[in-house]
């Protein structure tokens, strides 16, 4: 049950602070007033889409915030909340902001989710129904739908869901390695011609990056010689005038120094340390530039096949270290195109198989909806004579499509039928339905299938098109709503707000500049005023109010 609502800075909202309960509480106001506002910010707390429009102009962000009593949990809901480890001590904090830029973020009792997270978990705690849903009930797919959430069939709709999927699964992979069979010949040819041309070169992993290196080193073979040698001559090769030379000459100077001036004892080990050192890359010096010696054949082999290398990269328009990866690439391939016959035919079988576990779980959906159309049938009919509706007769009809393509929703077509007036024939409800019939049924429909349901119930203006006695009926079966949960409603007539358990009313404030909208709690003479200015207008009469009065000892709602 929602039990507290905070909205800042959505449309001409500036801060409404709302603490609800149980039953049935309507909101009123004037037209324009922002009364639909309250829908919209729970639409966002139940993952609805948001843009930047949305916002008070000004601000920089809107933040919807809805707690919502966890008493009485959903299994699904608990699941939800289990698999997000999100902690809650019998209540959850939703909460939505939107930024200027048009982005949101979503939390659960302070914890960031997704939005389809959030989703999932507002399903379970708020249905919302627009003010002009009641059209949807002609739809086939909505009629559909409906009796699926009256006979409680989402298992056995979600089974048909799954062995669709892995039907068409295999369809789409039939499909393609279908298509690859009809031009296999030349992809064949193609793929061999290509395999051929890598395993001729037959370049191994990392190779093309060595023979790079090698090929560098090869083509700079004098300046290498050149240059090792010329060290080495100035280190310690040369005739005179070497490093070694000279740090030998100027050891020989300081050794008998120490004797005199001890301070300079210190300095003899790192002369004698350089020395030696000076001596020994000397020595490595010379056996490297020995080692160079010129192999024109290794140098050509390397230019060959690293040109070949690149030239491959190029035609493939890959690196030339991608090399052996594309050979495995299309040895991988041919293997495939060489089997494909099996792999059709392993693939044709599964497909078979995932056709007639289908056709299975799309028959027990059948026989389930079957059943329950008779109860919401026999359940809907009895609801009608309260609705103003006298005589009037609702069935549902299941039918099989023969020969009916894989679907995730089965394979039955799902019709309403009604007859308003008695010795009417049943016709399809589409046909026959007035506005406010339609506003009736869709009411009596939204009932049935939310019995036993734990969730709050949100209702926009789903009395638009009707009035007087229908009116009233509409807000007493409402109230009988609320009487066994909570119930939203977002009302323009008198006879469905007189209805309310509590009574909000929806005031446009404005000084000039801003525009800003309160919601205020009544009760007592404010409330008979209001519903007073919804029976007659600006100027509220004494009748008028005598009659609204009336109106609300007679709902018991005041």
């Amino acid at each position: 049950m929602l039990t507290h609502l905070v909205i800042r800075d959505l449309a001409i909202v500036d801060t409404v602070e709302l603490e609800l309960g149980p039953g049935l509480t309507v909101l009123t106001g004037e037209t324009g007033a922002g009364k639909s506002i309250i829908v919209d910010a729970l639409m966002l707390a139940s993952g609805a889409r948001a843009t930047a429009d949305m916002l008070r102009a000004g601000a920089e962000r809107a933040e919807v915030c809805a707690t919502f009593d966890l008493a009485q949990a959903s299994a699904a809901l608990v699941s939800v909340l289990a698999d997000q480890a999100i902690e809650h001590d019998g209540e959850l904090l939703v909460r939505r902001v939107i930024t200027a830029d048009g982005r949101s973020r979503a939390f659960l009792n302070g914890q960031s989710v997704t939005l389809q997270v959030l989703r999932d978990a507002v399903g379970e705690l708020l249905d919302v129904h627009g003010q002009h849903e009641f059209q949807s009930l002609a739809r086939p797919t909505a009629q559909r739908d409906l009796l699926d959430e009256f006979g409680r069939l989402s298992a056995q709709r979600g089974a048909v869901a799954e062995t669709y999927r892995q039907w068409s699964g295999a369809q789409t992979r039939l499909q393609a390695l279908e298509g690859q069979d009809r031009d296999r010949d030349a992809r064949l040819q193609l793929l061999r011609y290509q395999e051929g041309e890598l395993a001729a070169l037959d370049l191994q992993p990392g190779e093309f990056e060595q023979l790079g290196v090698e090929s560098q080193r090869l083509g700079q073979h004098g300046r290498l010689l050149e240059s090792a040698a010329a060290a080495a001559h100035l280190l310690y090769t040369g005739d005179e005038a070497t490093a070694h030379e000279a740090l030998s000459q100027a050891l020989a100077k300081l050794k008998p120094l120490p004797a005199i001036d001890a301070r300079l004892a210190p300095l003899l080990p790192l002369l004698e340390e350089a020395a030696i050192r000076i001596s020994e890359a000397g020595r490595e010096l010379s056996r490297y530039a020995d080692s160079l010696e010129l192999d024109g054949a290794r140098q050509a082999t390397v230019e060959s096949r690293l040109a070949a290398a690149e030239e491959l990269a190029r035609k493939h328009r890959i690196n030339g270290s991608e090399l052996p990866a594309l050979r495995d690439s299309l040895q991988q391939q041919l293997s495939a195109i060489e089997h494909l016959d099996g792999d059709i035919a392993a693939l044709r079988q599964q497909q078979a198989a995932a056709l007639q576990a289908w056709r299975l779980a799309a028959g027990k959906l059948g026989k389930a909806r079957a059943t329950a159309a008779k109860r919401f049938g026999t359940d809907i009919s009895a609801r009608l004579p309260g609705l103003g509706m006298q005589g009037g007769r609702f069935q549902v009809t299941v039918s099989t499509l023969p020969d009916a393509v894989p679907a995730p929703q089965g394979h039955d077509s799902i019709e309403f039928l009604v007859s308003a007036n008695p010795g009417q024939p049943l016709r399809p409800l589409a046909k026959v339905a007035s506005g406010g019939e339609l506003s009736r049924l869709s009411l009596a429909v939204q009932v049935a299938c939310t019995v036993g349901e734990q969730r709050s119930m949100v209702f926009d203006e789903v009395d638009t098109g009707i009035g007087g006695a229908v009116a009233e009926i509409v807000g007493r079966e409402l109230r009988a709503l609320g009487d066994r949960g909570q119930v939203l409603c977002v009302t323009h007539l008198a006879q469905v707000a007189a209805q309310g358990h509590q009574h909000l009313r929806v005031l446009k404030h404005t000084d000039g500049k801003q525009t800003r909208t309160g919601i205020t709690a009544l009760a007592g003479d404010e409330r008979v005023q209001e519903v007073a200015r919804m029976l007659g207008g600006v100027a509220i009469t004494r009748r008028a109010s005598e009659h609204a009065r009336e109106m609300l000892e007679a709902a018991g709602g005041d």
